[in-house]
């Protein structure tokens, strides 16, 4: 049997299995039960659910491992163990079926955020996939496919931890609802995100049915390289009449609306919750005799991302300054800072520089007395969890470029990798191994390369020693390296012969702006017109200060010309009121609002840092702590909620900002509770349910309705309804809340309603919510209320305290 490599490569179509869950139900796996533990006990079960996929014509089975880290599996459970004898079954099943079938090591999240969203290091996380992955290579497994992630951060340690352990082809998949993830991806982001990291195949499923994942499809295609896989639901959830979920796309339906994917150049296709056998069987014959499109994107495009945006660079696209204030070089308040830990002049930089419109951030922390492994890593998160745009993490220092990389959620930029011996050697397989595009400095030694015979010499050098090394060229920028005109009369030539050799080889470019002109007067007068000469031979961006007009007009003006601003359509946005030398407009920028200066506008902004120094200040002006939190803190906790539900906000917006207003309301509470009457809090209890180990989003709800004044008493999850009644009882609490993210589990949210009826407790409020969970369902079991994210819990908690 060929590798599943060349399967890939070959230009056929190849088929996933379907869902596993409702497959094991269907055989005696009861509600409640962990499916991991059930098929250890039950493993002819788990083998004949795979022999009916491949009989169906599946490709691909996929094992039995979605929770299978330490994260989820009960805990003194041999992870390892698990692992290899769930993808031991699947490889008995792909032998039995006498045809060419793989098994994917099947990979899911772990229900834990990474710092600084959440609470978990980025090593922790590598090593507990680091485990489950060995536990599957063991078993036989073909290739590893992480599946249903829903935060680009973890499912890049996914990948990180794959590469650590083998060198099976990896595929990535994203679940996505109305065209984003959980934290705020598109397809565009994932996608990007996972190239750079050398993904195999990219992939969605589960969270809709066909028709509702056509737009994902579309943007993944646009952007992909490397084959698509979808495997979509079948269709959305719905109950029945015993209030069971199920999914009503029968398998003929199903396979009409999939087949749509392959006609559009999806190469691999599969199903997700709610399909079976049959279903995959009527798509491998709905398929039959369609011949698999070309992968539509061909060339690769050199792309940063962030959680939430894609930056790309090359002879198509604008071209862009990188960011340079945050960098100590002759600023003394900021290296002293720096030295003491304090991170309050990096973050101001940061916010300018945003303001302008800048793309992206150069972040450097270099100083005499400053721990760069320590400081520049504790930068980047700060950077991370406050700001969208794209950073670039510019140190000499080795180790702490690769701790800055860990905390980086999606694909930074590396400043710089020279040809200094062993550097590119080092710093290449790491910007590899975390998908993180770099700068090629062409510098050997001490003697700066003046002529651009000598730099393009190094350049072939390194670019060769790049391909032996394995590195994509997608991950490569090249610094034609600026050198000062005052002393070198034919360094700017040099340059844009270099940038014109660079653009040739598909390569982007940048370079240090300010340098060229370095030792003569009338420097910005210099650096622009040399910035327009290198735009028009292919520069792609510069490192410079956004805040700079004339460097503003010159790449507005350069866009115009050079035909890349359709209509002159930004050009004259940011300049119908042009005077000399005040432009402000930034070729590809995105001007976001300045530092908060209100109490509301930190919270709304998520600005933690500013607010307690705020709220100190309203509170000399008079104001009482009341006044502070209902005419400021809550008002603009709604209005972030407002955000969220309007798309404008996603999860890390709303976390940060639920943050910033507990961090200011930790000030005002004993200030408050001088007041007895402050003390009076609506109580609620809050509960994942027996059976469901997953509490991302109850987490969630719990710090919003803390936030909006209720007493909330979290007792975790996996909890027995009786447990969540008692608990109703003794703190006399009138609102339970209820989360639950499989089908299997959110049938015991009924069994809460049903013991507080018994108990006679109707004046107990329940509502419920969870990925699986509809109003429809809440209605079956008696609920009282419904709520599809945190924001509208809040809502629906507030109505319970209105009717009373």
């Amino acid at each position: 049997m060929a590798d599943f490599r060349s399967a890939l490569s070959s230009g056929e179509f190849l088929f996933f299995d379907g869902a596993m869950g409702t497959m094991l139900q269907a055989r005696g796996l009861t509600a409640g039960v962990s499916p991991e533990v059930w098929c250890m006990s039950n493993p002819d079960v788990l083998q004949g659910v795979h022999c009916d996929y491949a009989r169906a014509g599946a490709n691909v089975l996929t094992t039995n491992t979605f929770g299978g880290t330490s994260f989820k599996l009960p805990e003194g459970m041999d992870v390892v163990g698990f692992n290899r004898e769930m993808a031991a079954a699947a490889k008995r099943a792909a032998v039995e079926s006498g045809r060419d079938v793989y098994v994917a090591g099947s990979v899911g999240p772990t229900g834990h955020f990474l710092r600084p969203l959440g609470d978990v290091e980025f090593a922790t996380l590598v090593d507990s996939y680091k485990e489950q992955i060995s536990g599957l290579v063991e078993g036989g497994i073909d290739l590893i496919i992480c599946e249903t992630h829903f935060d680009v951060a973890e499912l890049r340690a996914a990948v990180v931890a794959v590469r650590e352990v083998c060198d099976l082809p990896v595929g990535a998949s994203m679940t996505f609802e109305n065209g984003m993830s959980l934290t705020g991806s598109s397809p565009e982001v994932f996608v990007e995100t996972m190239l750079n990291m050398g993904v195999d195949f990219v992939a969605t499923n589960c969270s809709a049915g066909p028709e509702q994942m056509v737009p994902v499809v579309q943007e993944m295609l646009e952007y992909s390289t490397v084959p698509v896989l979808v495997m979509p639901n079948a269709g959305l959830p719905e109950l029945d009449e015993n209030g069971n979920t199920v999914f009503r796309l029968d398998p003929d339906s199903f396979a009409t609306q999939t087949k749509v994917f392959a006609e559009m150049g999806a190469r691999c296709l599969g199903g997700c919750c709610g399909t079976s056998p049959d279903h995959i069987a009527a798509l491998v014959a709905a398929v039959d005799g369609l011949i698999a499109k070309p992968v539509l994107r061909e060339t690769d495009c050199f792309c940063m991302t962030s959680r939430s945006q894609a930056v790309r660079f090359g002879k198509e696209h604008p071209a862009r300054i990188i960011g340079e204030r945050i960098n100590p070089t002759g600023k003394k308040q900021l290296i002293a800072e720096l030295q003491n830990g304090q991170l309050t002049s990096a973050l101001m930089f940061a916010q300018e520089q945003l303001d302008c419109g800048a793309p992206v951030l150069d972040v450097n922390v270099g100083a005499p007395m400053v721990d760069e492994t320590v400081i520049l890593p504790d930068l980047v998160e700060k950077l991370v969890s406050q700001f969208p745009i794209p950073l670039s993490i510019d140190s000499s220092n080795m180790d702490a470029v690769e701790a800055g990389l860990k905390v980086y959620p999606a694909s930074a930029l590396v400043n710089s990798i020279s040809g200094e011996e062993g550097r590119l050697e080092r710093l290449g397989p790491l910007c590899k191994k975390y998908g993180a595009p770099f700068i090629m400095l062409p510098l050997t030694g001490s003697k700066l390369p003046v002529a651009a015979k000598d730099r393009i010499a190094i350049i072939d050098a390194m670019l060769e020693k790049v391909d032996t090394l394995g590195i994509p060229r997608r991950l490569v920028m090249v610094d034609v390296l600026a050198l000062a005109v005052s002393s070198k009369p034919e360094a700017a030539l040099a340059c844009l012969e270099t940038v014109e050799y660079c653009t040739t080889l598909g390569l982007p470019t940048t370079i240090g702006l300010s340098n060229i002109s370095f030792g003569l007067p009338a420097r910005p007068l210099l650096n622009g017109t040399f910035l327009a000469m290198a735009v028009s031979k292919g520069l792609s961006s510069c490192i410079a200060h956004p805040g700079n007009p004339q460097i503003c007009e010159t790449l507005a003006a350069a866009e115009v010309l050079l035909g890349r601003d359709e209509n002159a359509a930004h050009f004259i946005a940011g300049f119908s009121g042009w005077k000399a030398g005040t432009g402000t407009v930034v070729a590809g920028g995105s001007v976001t609002s300045s530092a908060a200066t209100t109490v509301f506008e930190a919270v709304v902004k998520g600005s933690k840092d500013a607010v307690i120094g705020l709220i100190e200040a309203e509170l000399k002006k008079k104001k009482e702590p009341f006044e502070i939190v209902n005419g400021m803190l809550i008002p603009a906790i709604t209005e972030v909620g407002m955000k969220y539900e309007r798309k404008e906000y996603f999860l890390p917006q709303l976390l940060r900002s639920a943050e910033t207003m507990q961090h200011g309301f930790s000030l005002l509470r004993p200030l408050l509770e001088k007041d007895a009457a402050a003390t009076v809090r609506p109580k609620v209890i809050m509960a994942t349910v027996e059976g469901d180990i997953h509490d991302i989003g109850k987490n969630i709800v719990c710090l919003m309705l803390g936030n909006h004044g209720f007493d909330v008493v979290d007792l975790g999850k996996d909890v027995k309804a009786e447990t969540i009644v008692d608990a109703a009882a003794e703190h006399g609490a009138k609102i339970i809340g209820l989360s639950a993210l499989m089908t299997t589990t959110m049938v015991r949210m009924e069994d809460t309603v049903s013991l507080l009826k018994e108990r006679g407790m109707d004046d107990v409020k329940v509502m419920i919510g969870g990925a699986v969970v509809t109003a429809a369902f809440a209605d079956t079991i008696g609920a009282h209320g419904y709520s599809e994210d945190a924001v509208s819990a809040v809502r629906v908690a507030q109505s319970f305290i209105e009717e009373k």
